[in-house]
């Protein structure tokens, strides 16, 4: 009896990984905080990013951690939706801790689909002209 008890604690203890929501909305403020190191934690090894027409491959933490850093603007979630593995979010941009956003006030939207916890893309549909994050 103790043992069928035991493992029924295990099988309860069994962690699932967060939702997409919860993904973005921690990468917004890690963004937002300046914390590149944290923000390019949520993005898993290989992940894809689609901004301005190019399409980038983050292979490496490093990668992700340039990426993130090239940033010019920080995003306050004002909308967003979830459908399975993918949730649309829109951002009122404005100032980074450590620069100037080129475009406050306005509105970015991205689509982020999320596997196991982690950004496998992140796909800007809209915004104002900003410039690409560094080709890493």
């Amino acid at each position: 009896m103790l043992a069928l008890l035991f493992g029924l604690v295990l099988v309860g203890c069994g962690s699932t990984p967060p939702s997409p929501e919860s993904v973005v909305r921690a990468w917004s403020q890690e963004l937002n905080q300046g914390d590149n190191e944290s923000a390019a934690k949520l993005f898993a090894p290989g992940a894809e990013v689609v901004q301005a027409g190019t399409t980038l491959r983050l292979e490496t933490r490093a990668q992700a951690v340039a990426w993130n850093a090239a940033l010019p603007c920080s995003g306050k979630i004002v909308s967003i939706k979830t459908k399975g593995d993918l949730t649309t979010a829109t951002f009122l941009l404005g100032d980074r801790p450590e620069r100037k956003c080129d475009g406050p006030g306005q509105h970015a939207t991205a689509v982020v689909r999320v596997h196991e916890g982690k950004i496998v893309l992140w796909h800007q549909t809209s915004a104002a002209p900003a410039p690409v994050g560094p080709a890493v």
